[in-house]
Parts: C-alpha cells; sequence; structure tokens
C-alpha cells in the first residue's frame, strides 16, 4: 500500500469505502486570505461594490460551495452537513476568510471547509476585480479538524510551512 487512501494497489484511483467506520461528530476549520488594493477595501467595508454586499454575498458563496463540494472534488463523498459557517474578516489590507464545517458521518468534512473558504475567497475577487485585479489569494489551509479515527488534529495558526 502506498499510503495515499484514494489510489488502490496498483495506482489507480479509487473513492475510499467508507461503510465500516463508526458515525462520529466531526468538524473541521479551514483559513485563507484575499489582500485587496485600498480602493477596493474601501467598497467592500463600505459595501458599496456594484455588485452589492462583498461580505454577505461571499459567505453564503462559501457556504453553498461547501455544500457542493462531492460535486466539485471528483472522489469526495457527499455529506449530509449539521454546520457550515463562514467568517469574513476585513482589517487594513485585506480580508482573512475562516470556515467551519460539520458533520456526523462516517467521513471527515475537511474538503468543505477548505471549499467554503476558497469558494468564499474567489466570490470576493469576482466582486471586487473590476477596481483591483491584482488582488492575491493565498494561505488557504486547514486549520483543524476533529472526529474520526484519526482522532483530533490542529495547527498552529499563522505557522508557516
Amino acid at each position: 500500500m502506498n499510503g495515499l487512501t484514494h489510489l488502490d494497489d496498483t495506482g489507480a484511483a479509487r473513492m475510499v469505502d467508507v461503510g465500516g467506520k463508526a458515525v462520529t461528530a466531526r468538524q473541521a476549520t479551514a483559513t485563507g486570505r484575499i489582500t485587496l488594493s485600498p480602493a477596493a477595501l474601501a467598497l467592500v467595508n463600505d459595501a458599496a461594490a456594484k455588485k452589492g454586499d462583498v461580505l454577505a454575498v461571499a459567505r453564503i458563496a462559501g457556504i453553498m460551495g461547501a455544500k457542493r463540494t462531492a460535486d466539485l472534488i471528483p472522489l469526495c463523498h457527499p455529506l449530509p452537513l449539521t454546520r457550515v459557517s463562514v467568517d469574513l474578516r476585513p482589517d487594513a489590507t485585506g480580508i482573512t476568510v475562516t470556515a467551519i464545517a460539520a458533520t456526523e458521518g462516517k467521513t471527515g468534512v475537511e474538503m468543505e471547509a477548505l471549499t467554503a473558504c476558497s469558494v468564499a475567497l474567489l466570490t470576493v475577487y469576482d466582486m471586487v476585480k473590476a477596481v483591483d485585479r491584482e488582488m492575491v489569494i493565498d494561505g488557504v489551509r486547514l486549520l483543524a479538524k476533529s472526529g474520526g479515527r484519526s482522532g483530533d488534529w490542529t495547527t498552529e495558526k499563522g505557522a508557516d510551512r
């Protein structure tokens, strides 16, 4: 075995069989950041973008993204999510997104949290790209996960790799 759960012994892609796993409460937290120009950030903070309230739309988009993860990532299991939250925090140079996904199931929700975060960030980009095409999305990563056979995992927030 190669240690990668989505590959069989011959190297072929496969969906992991979670049939024998126990149903447990599972949660994952992901984060990412978008850096914006002062002009774009002002539009966001003043809710004055031509396409609407950037933070509100990005929050809803992130939640929708989490719900559609299995449609976007080929080997993800569709999950009955019990919670998705997307927090967008503007500061002097950009916006930090933190997404939390939770379920009671047989497989984790890391991909749902990461997808929620990514879709929220991409939505911010889309909504203000007419003002700032040099925005930078970076630092998308998993911060923590809990539940399941492998137990809890966390990283130091802001730790560089």
